[in-house]
């Protein structure tokens, strides 16, 4: 199984809607929330070429983007792949 990590923030309607849409494909993830630390939020906009709007999706250490993006993903068959 790949390694998922997410950096949310807990009142972000997007981060919330991504984790449900990964606990339904059972898959599992590390949650870092970043509303409350600055390191971990400008570690998330560093590893993400200075993105700063969640959630942020990383599987295996590359930088997917933000939920919309995974959804483009698995719309064109590709997800299932970067999750094996």
């Amino acid at each position: 199984m790949a390694n998922v990590v997410i950096y949310t923030k807990n009142y972000c309607p997007f981060s919330k809607d991504l984790k449900i849409f990964l606990e339904e494909k059972n898959v599992e993830f590390t949650e870092l929330m970043i509303q409350d630390d600055d390191n971990l939020r400008r570690e998330m906009e560093e590893k993400s070429g200075g993105r700063k709007d969640t959630p942020q999706v990383f599987i295996n250490s590359s930088h997917i983007g933000s939920f919309d993006d995974l959804k483009a993903l698995e719309s064109i068959g590709k997800l299932e792949e970067l999750l094996k």
